[in-house]
């Protein structure tokens, strides 16, 4: 073997290593922390308008979440949301909900809504991270999942609704199998 070799060819090594950790890095970033585009790109997506009693009308951009994968996935490691961005829950039957923050990464106001789109209570100022149960305390068919803060800001209340831009039945994706 030739003198210097073996340094040139474990350069040539490490250099393709971190090259290889730096495209895997690049196209397989991880979901810690992730911009809601990527994590949320197979979510059917609408616009919803929060009718106001004490105050303006809204106007919110949504992802839907309507499968029992699309529910649990929810927001989990979302950084930020924008000021009229959010979620929303579908379920085909009224139920008592339950939720949690767990992988929320950010605080959240969480509307539970009925089957006539009416807001029946809210959970203002959520914990990131937490696994403390938050309950609708009546069967409700629709959450929406909002910045922290949001209710406030627009003056928003039980009994006050929510409006889609489109028949709601028709967001829900046909069943995987």
């Amino acid at each position: 073997m030739r003198p210097g070799y073996r340094t040139l060819h474990t350069l040539a090594a490490q250099r393709t290593a971190a090259l290889c950790l730096l495209l895997c890095l690049t196209a397989f970033p991880s979901v810690q922390g992730a911009s809601p585009l990527r994590l949320l790109s197979k979510f059917p997506a609408t616009s919803i308008i929060v009718i106001n009693s004490n105050g303006p009308c809204v106007l919110l951009d949504v992802w839907v979440a309507t499968s029992p994968a699309q529910r649990s996935q929810g927001l989990m490691f979302i950084e930020e949301l924008g000021v009229y961005e959010g979620m929303v829950f579908l379920y085909r039957q009224p139920a008592d909900i339950a939720m949690w923050m767990k992988n929320t990464l950010i605080s959240l106001d969480i509307l539970f809504i009925r089957g006539n789109q009416r807001i029946a209570s809210i959970a203002e100022n959520t914990t990131p991270l937490s696994t403390d149960t938050i309950y609708s305390g009546e069967p409700v068919q629709i959450v929406l999942e909002l910045n922290a803060g949001s209710t406030k800001r627009w003056n928003i209340s039980p009994e006050d609704w929510i409006l889609f831009n489109e028949n709601p039945a028709d967001l829900e994706q046909p069943p995987l199998f």
